[in-house]
């Protein structure tokens, strides 16, 4: 995907959101290191270049950014810590802080300085301990924080912008306002990105393989569906669905995968391989461990089937098709490369190489998608819309929401209480309502009463977030005569559970899975 815009990433938790926004506004954009937009300037130029935020220092920061930053004609704009590094290398001063600024702070526009949208003065989301302190040769203050802090600085001749807030945040009122201005006024970009676009270009990914033999690691969510739909629309019978029963489904799963099977043109083909999985994740507790066997499992299923299709079949694949999305990558990247990546919050199964051994290359047409793209996409497949706006399920499945050792009592309990969830949503119209529901065995017991006798059984935790791409999420607010009807089916239903909890933690701090 050529992007016209390169967001250089510092280690801010919100960088991608940045091109969350950018997307919004119809431009592309691309995340990567330091080291990566240093190598890539060798041989390519972007139309605008954005610094991220970040927790580092300049006072400990030895790269040399002259290389983009004596690009006269180059647009730039700086983000908090990227501000920051505006001001040291033109010429003006950074200051430690003594106190930072954090959270919700207000601004106002200074020195005639103005933003279509935006008012002269709005709330905004800090969160920085240095600061600029000493405007840099040939820059002006435009925007000046409550506390009379430089918040926003100007080049008087070239395109360079920098501001000490965060714009891509939710928080910021009029954040995409002020992204806007930056795109479109000073950088003055031609919109590159939209929904077509986004079909277009994932097309041309598949386009690629065209003639080759495709595997698809299917697991009938909405990303594993509308990559195999979009490959199948490519290469058609080339392309063969695994989908791998580990064990770890819920009921609605293998419903879905049968519903498939029945009403679309994929050729899925049911792998039983619940022992394996089982087997291999018996004693296991930690959840990055389960996580990591989980995925070897996958390839190892994999692996003998590409083998077993050699022996008795005569095909030879090529490609292992994943739906990897933006988000998995962003969460996986090593925060150890100079340049600050993102810190690493869980792996995921989905990402990454695959062993030598196998000799298949990964086809991941999704790879730079958020979820409500994905969706987007679907539809204009012509993929029913049940199909497309089904609940996010996790690779690790149920492996990830039992806490501790998984048994097939502790899996048992999970399924049970779950699709007493999804029929309860389903039945009260409170489905869409959400975006992720889900059920969790917690490593705990507690006393109950049942019928005239004291019991000792396990608990269960309700999880339901609203979100747009699983970056951030929020409670979801459902009626306690819901709540009540769902913990009471629970408690009654499902052998081993007296009681039943309400996570009501956002993200971050939490993540949406408990593991």
């Amino acid at each position: 995907m050529q992007s016209s815009v390169w967001i250089i990433d510092f280690g801010s938790q919100y960088t991608q959101l940045i091109t969350r926004k950018f997307r919004e506004l119809g431009f592309t954009s691309e995340i990567m290191t330091v080291e990566d937009g240093l190598e890539k300037l060798k041989t390519q130029k972007p139309k605008a270049l954005v610094l991220s935020g970040g927790p580092q220092s300049v006072f400990e920061d030895k790269t040399d950014y002259a290389p983009f930053l004596d690009q006269e004609d180059l647009p730039i704009m700086g983000v908090c810590y990227g501000m920051q590094i505006l001001g040291q290398f033109y010429g003006g001063k950074v200051e430690k802080g003594i106190q930072g600024e954090y959270g919700l702070a207000k601004i106002k526009t200074v020195n005639g300085f103005k933003i279509d949208g935006c008012p002269s003065e709005t709330d905004v989301w800090m969160s920085h301990s240095d600061h600029v302190s000493v405007l840099p040769k040939d820059f002006k203050l435009v925007i000046q924080s409550e506390n009379g802090l430089v918040a926003g600085i100007l080049h008087e001749k070239r395109p360079i912008l920098g501001i000490q807030f965060h714009p891509e945040v939710h928080h910021t009122i009029h954040g995409k306002e002020i992204l806007s201005y930056f795109l479109n006024s000073i950088a003055r970009l031609k919109a590159d990105w939209s929904s077509k676009t986004m079909l277009d270009s994932s097309l041309e990914t598949v386009k690629e393989v065209k003639g080759k033999k495709v595997l698809c690691a299917f697991s009938g969510g909405v990303d594993s569906l509308v990559a195999a739909t979009l490959t199948h629309k490519v290469i058609g019978s080339d392309m063969h669905c695994f989908f791998v029963d580990n064990g770890l489904l819920r009921p609605q799963d293998l419903h879905t995968i049968k519903l498939l099977q029945d009403k679309t043109d994929l050729n899925i083909e049911i792998i039983d391989a619940k022992d394996l999985f089982l087997n291999a994740l018996a004693g296991q507790k930690d959840p990055e461990q389960k996580r990591k066997t989980i995925g070897k499992t996958f390839i190892d299923v994999f692996e003998a089937k590409v083998h077993e299709y050699e022996k008795n079949h005569g095909i030879k694949f090529d490609y292992l098709l994943q739906g990897t999305l933006y988000p998995d990558v962003i969460e996986s990247i090593s925060p150890h490369k100079k340049g600050g990546k993102s810190v690493t919050i869980k792996s995921h199964h989905n990402v990454g190489g695959l062993p030598e051994r196998m000799h298949l290359k990964l086809l991941e047409p999704l790879r730079f998608l958020f979820k409500d793209e994905v969706r987007q996409m679907g539809m204009e497949l012509g993929l029913k819309r049940d199909w497309v706006y089904r609940h996010p399920f996790p690779g690790p499945g149920i492996g990830v929401r039992v806490l501790g050792e998984l048994t097939v009592d502790h899996i048992r309990k999970v399924q049970e209480s779950d699709q007493i969830l999804f029929e309860e949503l389903k039945e009260n119209n409170l489905y869409d309502s959400t975006w992720q529901a889900f059920t969790v065995l917690l490593p705990v017991k507690t006393v109950g009463v049942k019928g005239d006798g004291r019991v000792f059984e396990e608990v269960i935790a309700l999880r339901m977030v609203n979100s747009q791409d699983g970056m951030t999420a929020s409670v979801t607010e459902l009626p306690w005569s819901f709540l009540n009807k769902v913990s009471s089916r629970i408690c009654n239903e499902v052998k081993g559970i007296t009681r039943v909890v309400y996570d009501i933690t956002s993200k971050p701090p939490g993540t949406i899975e408990w593991e």
